[in-house]
C-alpha cells in the first residue's frame, strides 16, 4: 500500500546485496489469486483519499490494539501460501521477511504448520503496532523503538528487537543537489524557511490547499509532495507561494534543503527526515495507524502533534528557529537509528 513499505524491502535488499548476499523482493498483494490484491490496494487508495471514515471502521474492527477479540487477517493471507511456498522452493532462501503485515500473518500462519521451514522475520514499519503485525509463528519481530519492541514481545512470548527505521545512507547527509534545492527555493521565496508538507507517493491528506495557503500566510515557503496525485498538484500551482515540485527523485536531497517536515502519517517520509536531521510536526494525519503513528511519535518526544492551525504554526516557527530547541528536537530523532535490521536478519540463519 502506497510506497513505504516498497522502501524499506528495497532498503533491505541493497544492503543484502552491498554485503554480496541475494535478495528477491515481492509484493504479497501481487500472490493473492483473483486479482484480489489490485482490488484491496485499490479499496484503501479510494477510502483514504475519499471517505477516510471507512478505512477509520476498517482499522477499528481489524487492527487497533486491544484485548478484545477482532478478526484476523490470516485467512486472506493464506490464499497467497501456494505462490509464497512455489517461490521459496525455487529460490531457496535462509530467511524470509516481511514489511507488510499482511505477509506477516502468511509467513507466521506457514511457519507455525511447519510449511514454512526456514526462518521468518517481520520489519515492523510502523512507530503504532497494530494487531495485524503480530503472529506468534514468525520468529523475530524488528521494531522502530524500545516501546514498540516491548508491546510486541509482550503481546506474543516471542523475541522482538528494536533496530529503529530502515532508511537509505543517503539521508543522513547532504549531497550536492541540496544546495541546487536551497538556490531554487530562495529564487521563490527570499528569506522564507522551506517547509515540506507531504501527502505520501498517493496525494491523500485533509485540507492540504488550506494547510499550504495557512503557511504562505505565515512567512514560510510551503513545498508540497502531491505524489502522483496530478489532480492535487494542479490545484495547488496556483497557489500563490507554493511550490508544487511533482515526483521528486532525490528526496535526500531536497529534505536537507527544507527547515521542516508537515507530515500526515509517521510514515517512511517522517523517518527519512528524522534520519536528515529535519523536524517533524505531525497535522491532520491519516485515520488509522495514520493517527496512532502520529501521535505515538510525538509522545516519544521526536516530532510534535498539531492540533490545530494554530499549533501548527507555533510549532513550525519554533522547530524552524536555530537555537537549542531545533537542535534537541534533531539530535532525539537520530538516537532512534541503532542497529542494523538486516545484520539481525542474518543471524536467523543459525
Amino acid at each position: 500500500m502506497g510506497s513505504g513499505h516498497d522502501t524499506v524491502a528495497a532498503e533491505l535488499a541493497r544492503r543484502a546485496r552491498a554485503a554480496g548476499g541475494r535478495a528477491d523482493v515481492v509484493d504479497v498483494l501481487e500472490l493473492l489469486p483473483y486479482g484480489l490484491g489490485a482490488g484491496l490496494r485499490a479499496g484503501y487508495q479510494g477510502a483514504v483519499r475519499h471517505c477516510p471514515w471507512v478505512y477509520s471502521g476498517v482499522y477499528d474492527l481489524f487492527l487497533r490494539p486491544g484485548p478484545r477479540p477482532r478478526p484476523s487477517g490470516t485467512p486472506l493471507a493464506r490464499l497467497a501460501g501456494d505462490a509464497l511456498m512455489a517461490l521459496v522452493r525455487e529460490t531457496c532462501p535462509d530467511v524470509v521477511v516481511s514489511v507488510f503485515h499482511l505477509a506477516a500473518q502468511l509467513t507466521g500462519h506457514l511457519r507455525a504448520r511447519g510449511t514454512l521451514r526456514v526462518p521468518s522475520a517481520v520489519v515492523v514499519v510502523d512507530f503504532a503496532v497494530h494487531r495485524q503485525w503480530l503472529h506468534p509463528g514468525n520468529d523475530l519481530h524488528l521494531c522502530l523503538t524500545d516501546e514498540a519492541a516491548r508491546e510486541v514481545s509482550r503481546g506474543l512470548g516471542r523475541p522482538a528487537r528494536a533496530t529503529g527505521p530502515v532508511v537509505d545512507p543517503a539521508f543522513f547527509a547532504p549531497g550536492a543537489g541540496a544546495a541546487e534545492w536551497r538556490d531554487r527555493f530562495a529564487r521563490q521565496a527570499p528569506g522564507r524557511p522551506a517547509v515540506l508538507v507531504s501527502a505520501g507517493a498517493w496525494g491523500a491528506g485533509a485540507r492540504l490547499p488550506r494547510t499550504a495557503r495557512l503557511l504562505a500566510a505565515h512567512g514560510f515557503l510551503p513545498v508540497v509532495l502531491c505524489g502522483r496525485n496530478e489532480r492535487l498538484r494542479r490545484a495547488l500551482s496556483g497557489v500563490p507561494g507554493v511550490l508544487t515540485p511533482g515526483w521528486v527523485r532525490d528526496m535526500p536531497e531536497l529534505l536537507h534543503a527544507c527547515a521542516a517536515l508537515v507530515d500526515n502519517a509517521a510514515g517512511q517520509t517522517a523517518v527519512q527526515a528524522l534520519a536528515a536531521g529535519v523536524p517533524v510536526v505531525g497535522y491532520r494525519p491519516l485515520p488509522g495507524h495514520g493517527a496512532e503513528g502520529v501521535r505515538t511519535m510525538a509522545g516519544l518526544g521526536v516530532s510534535d502533534h498539531a492540533g490545530d492551525e494554530t499549533g501548527l504554526v507555533r510549532s513550525l516557527a519554533r522547530l524552524t528557529a536555530e537555537g537549542p530547541e531545533r537542535e534537541r528536537r534533531i539530535a532525539a530523532g537520530r538516537a532512534l537509528f541503532g542497529t542494523d535490521a538486516l545484520t539481525e536478519v542474518v543471524r536467523l540463519r543459525g
